[in-house]
Formats: C-alpha cells, sequence, structure tokens
C-alpha cells in the first residue's frame, strides 16, 4: 500500500555535504585492512589462510547488506535506515580498534561491512529531496568522495599503523564517521517512507537473496577454484538458490526485488555495463601493481609496497575526481554518452599498456586513464539506474548495481591472478612478461565489446 504525504523537504548543499564527509569517512574506514595486512598477520600471528578471510570478510559483509539496506531505505525511509546502519559500523569501528586477536577483529569487520549499504541510502535521499538534474551531480560527488575515503585510507593506514598502533588505524576514521553521522542526522531531513509497514517484508526472498550472494562469493573465492569438487558443488547449491529467489520473487505480494525492473532495458544493461568495466578495472588493478613488484633484474622495476603506492596515487586521485565529472557530464550529455567515452578512455589505455610498459610513468598514466574511465562509467551507470526507476525502487536498483560492480572486481581480479599463474614458468616466480602483455589484450578486448550493449541504451535525459 503506497502512502501519500507531503512532497519532501529540499536540502541545501550543507546537507549534500554531510553525506559526502560521510562517504569520505566510511571509504576510508573500509580500505585500510588492505595496505596493512602484513603489519596485521605479524602482529595477530595469522596464517595466510586467515590474512585472506580476514581480506574479503567485510566485500562478503558488504554484499549481502548493500540490496537489503537499500530495500529497506526505499520501504522505510533512507535517513531512518542510514542512521542506524551507522551506528552498527560506528560498532564495528569500535570493535576493530579494540580487538585484542582475529576472532574479535572478525566481528568487528563483519560489523564495518554493513558501510557499503550507505551508498545506495545516500542515492535515496538525494534523489528524494533534490530535482533530478542536481540528484545526477549528488549522486556523483558522494561517489567520487567515496573513491577519495578509500584512497586516504589506503595511504594513511600504513603511517598511522606504524607511527602510532593498529588500533589508531581502525579507530580514526571511525571517529570521522560518528561525526558525519551526527551531521547528516541534524542536517538532512526525514524522508518519508514509500510504503505504510504492513505491506510486509519478503523475508523469504531476503533470506534466498542473501544465500544466493554469499555463495556467489564463495564460489569466486581464489581457494576455491583449486577446488574442483567443492567448487561444482557450490554451482549446484547457487543454481538451487537462484531457482528458488526467481520462484518466491514471482509469486510474493511485496517481492524484495521486483523481477519486471529487472527485465528494464535501463536496469540489466546497467548491470551488465558495470560487471563487465569493472572486470577490465580490476584485471588492471591487479596485473599493474605486480607488474611494479617484478625484479628490476628482468623486465620489471623493482618497487616496493612504499612505491607502489606512490605510483598508484594519480589513478586514486584520477578515481575520486570521476565521481563529480561523471555526474555532471550526465546531466549535460546524457549517460550514454558519459559511458560511452569512458569505455573507449579505458579500452585504449588497457590496449595502450599491452603494447608500451617499459617505463614507470607509462603504467601510471594507464592506471590513471584507467581509473578515470572506471569511474565515469559506473558512476554514469548509477546516476542512469536511480533516475530511470520507481522512487520507491532507487535504494535496492542502485544497490543491485553497485552489488554487481564488486562481482565484476573479484572475477576481474580472479581471471588475471589465473593469467599471470599461467603465465610463470616452472620453477620460477616470476611471470612471463607476455603474459601480462595477454592480460591487457583480454582486458581491453573485453571493455571494447560492451560497446555493443551501449548501442542499445538510449541516451538519458539532459538537463
Amino acid at each position: 500500500m503506497t502512502v501519500t504525504l507531503a512532497p519532501p523537504v529540499r536540502i541545501g548543499k550543507a546537507a549534500v555535504w554531510a553525506l559526502g564527509i560521510l562517504a569520505v569517512a566510511t571509504g576510508a574506514l573500509e580500505s585500510v585492512v588492505a595496505p596493512t595486512l602484513p603489519l596485521l598477520q605479524r602482529e595477530l600471528n595469522m596464517s595466510p589462510a586467515e590474512g585472506a578471510l580476514l581480506s574479503v570478510v567485510l566485500l562478503v559483509t558488504g554484499a549481502l547488506v548493500t540490496p537489503v539496506a537499500g530495500k529497506f531505505g526505499d520501504r522505510y525511509g533512507g535517513k531512518r535506515v542510514l542512521i542506524r546502519l551507522m551506528a552498527v559500523v560506528c560498532t564495528g569501528g569500535l570493535v576493530s580498534a579494540l580487538a585484542p586477536n582475529l576472532p574479535v577483529l572478525l566481528l568487528g569487520q563483519v560489523l564495518q561491512g554493513a558501510m557499503v549499504g550507505a551508498l545506495p541510502l545516500s542515492f535515496v535521499l538525494v534523489r528524494t529531496h533534490l530535482p533530478a538534474g542536481e540528484s545526477k551531480v549528488a549522486i556523483g560527488m558522494v561517489s567520487g568522495l567515496f573513491v577519495g575515503g578509500g584512497m586516504a585510507g589506503t595511504l594513511s593506514a600504513g603511517p598511522v599503523a606504524e607511527g602510532l598502533s593498529r588500533h589508531w588505524m581502525f579507530a580514526l576514521p571511525t571517529i570521522v564517521v560518528i561525526g558525519a553521522t551526527l551531521l547528516v542526522n541534524r542536517l538532512m531531513p526525514s524522508d518519508p517512507p514509500s510504503r505504510s509497514d504492513d505491506a510486509g517484508v519478503d523475508w523469504p526472498g531476503l533470506v534466498l537473496l542473501s544465500g544466493t550472494l554469499l555463495t556467489l562469493m564463495l564460489v569466486l573465492a581464489p581457494a576455491i577454484g583449486s577446488q574442483p569438487l567443492v567448487l561444482g558443488a557450490l554451482i549446484v547449491v547457487l543454481a538451487a538458490f537462484v531457482t528458488g529467489w526467481t520462484a518466491v520473487e514471482r509469486r510474493a505480494a511485496s517481492p524484495m526485488v521486483d523481477l519486471r525492473m529487472l527485465a528494464r532495458p535501463a536496469m540489466w544493461q546497467s548491470s551488465v555495463l558495470t560487471f563487465v568495466i569493472c572486470v577490465g578495472t580490476s584485471m588492471a588493478a591487479y596485473l599493474v601493481p605486480q607488474l611494479f613488484a617484478v625484479p628490476a633484474d628482468d623486465y620489471g622495476f623493482g618497487a616496493d609496497a612504499t612505491e607502489i603506492g606512490f605510483f598508484l596515487l594519480p589513478g586514486a586521485v584520477a578515481a575520486s575526481l570521476a565521481g563529480p565529472m561523471s555526474g555532471i557530464g550526465a546531466r549535460r550529455f546524457g549517460s550514454r554518452a558519459v559511458v560511452t567515452t569512458g569505455i573507449v578512455l579505458m579500452a585504449a589505455a588497457l590496449i595502450a599498456l599491452s603494447a608500451v610498459h617499459t617505463e614507470v610513468w607509462h603504467l601510471v598514466v594507464g592506471k590513471a586513464l584507467i581509473a578515470l574511465a572506471n569511474g565515469l562509467c559506473v558512476t554514469a551507470m548509477v546516476t542512469s539506474t536511480a533516475t530511470s526507476v520507481d522512487r520507491s525502487d532507487t535504494g535496492i536498483a542502485t544497490s543491485l548495481v553497485l552489488v554487481t560492480r564488486v562481482i565484476g572486481f573479484a572475477v576481474g581480479s580472479q581471471v588475471g591472478g589465473a593469467i599471470l599463474t599461467a603465465g610463470t614458468p616452472s620453477g620460477s616466480d616470476v611471470p612471463a612478461a607476455s603474459a601480462f602483455v595477454t592480460g591487457f589484450v583480454i582486458a581491453g578486448v573485453v571493455t571494447a565489446l560492451s560497446l555493443l550493449v551501449v548501442r542499445t541504451m538510449s541516451k538519458g535525459v539532459k538537463e
């Protein structure tokens, strides 16, 4: 049952910037584990398998929580769900900061994983309280600031952990998250729920969707690929979950995900394009640091972790700028123009890297162009999705696109790792130079093929 309420209050720039600060803080909190994993393994006496578990638990939790948060934001109001979700995230950050051992740290990371759901909830709020054109720019800004926060977390985590302690690398961004949440709560007006509570929650659909995503993430896990029997069993379980979820959603009076919405061109196009683009991006994100680290005596540059982080900095800056640029571009020229530009730029950069990668600046420039192109495309896909569905479906629709992004990154990293593994001569730890060429070419061709999908897109509304 749809509730008809007074028009929502229009928000000012201060409220949008409060969402932006929250995006920066959550992005920073999300990214502190990856660059400090060796330090955490040493201090907590973690095995390589335990380190791998710690590195993916937040990602898995985010994939599970994001569509649920988006759906609840659509149903009960974005602000209401966002504040409660951030309470969970802040609790997780504090638990991680105070963790004396690995089990407690894993608990903190599980709770922190809810932060990924903040993005679709932010999109719900800006679409509710801003006109279509301004909401596109605001979505781009929030997306870009989340990436920028990830960059800040990646760069600062190591120095903070070494200069202060591993506890402070979680505590500092958590303090900012707490402050930003209070600011959002104060500045952001409440948005009316799209449905009354008597519409009910599709709990069977929620459970089956969560099972589907969890099983899919397990299928994509690196350790599973080397165990054919386990992989085969998981694929069977995944097929069962998908079949059951589809059957339940078709019969549900108020489904978790409206399958008719998934069938809309704007929705499936955004999902397919986001997946393909993120596969190409993540292959480059995996291959470039590996090439930097190849010993200089072979054909690489022998860079250490600090040098690699410095070399990747321009790419991180480009990615953070891409969000606002994409929002403005989508508003002026339409989403299809922005996506086409991004795909052409990324494919060209990947093919160029396959041919020219003998100098550090070749890789730095190529990685920056790829990061910029990815940001342009994914943000345009999110804004296109957000503005093409009913307002009451904004959260769930954008959250599904964001989950597709996570899956694309996981697949691309797996493919990149498999190519280097296959290209490593027996008895050597260094992949053949041709393996990197093959990886960049495959990523470029896959990215270019996505132009076939772009041709079917509508141009998008210009403002």
